[in-house]
């Protein structure tokens, strides 16, 4: 998941990607993968950022967690058991939830109709 206010507040002081990769001692495209969502930024890096970027590290923080859901396909057959693993955006997940649930309330009133 990108990393929006991370952007935001670099774009806002006029820095590059060039700029701050500098001062976290990395190459451009290490910080990309990181503003990008590609690659976690640790908590001393985060706190650099917000030195960098002359902001509260609450400001520009956003969390990697929840974001995606690792499943292992632990299939067996033709592939003589293959390891898959498929990441599935969390909100993904919250959307089919919900629409179990409405699934449910429809069937509980059709049920009670039939009554």
């Amino acid at each position: 998941m990108e990393k929006t206010k991370l952007f935001e507040a670099r774009d806002k002081k006029g820095f590059s990607q060039q700029y701050i990769a500098k001062h976290l001692c990395m190459d451009v495209s290490n910080y990309n993968k990181r503003e990008k969502g590609k690659a976690k930024i640790s908590l001393n890096e985060w706190k650099k950022l917000a030195k960098i970027l002359e902001v509260p590290v609450e400001e520009i923080y956003e969390s990697e967690e929840s974001t995606f859901i690792i499943c292992k396909d632990q299939s067996v057959g033709i592939n003589h058991g293959t390891n898959n693993v498929y990441t599935i955006p969390a909100y993904f997940l919250e959307n089919q939830k919900n629409y179990i649930l409405k699934l449910e309330e429809e069937n509980a009133q059709l049920k009670e109709r039939l009554k």
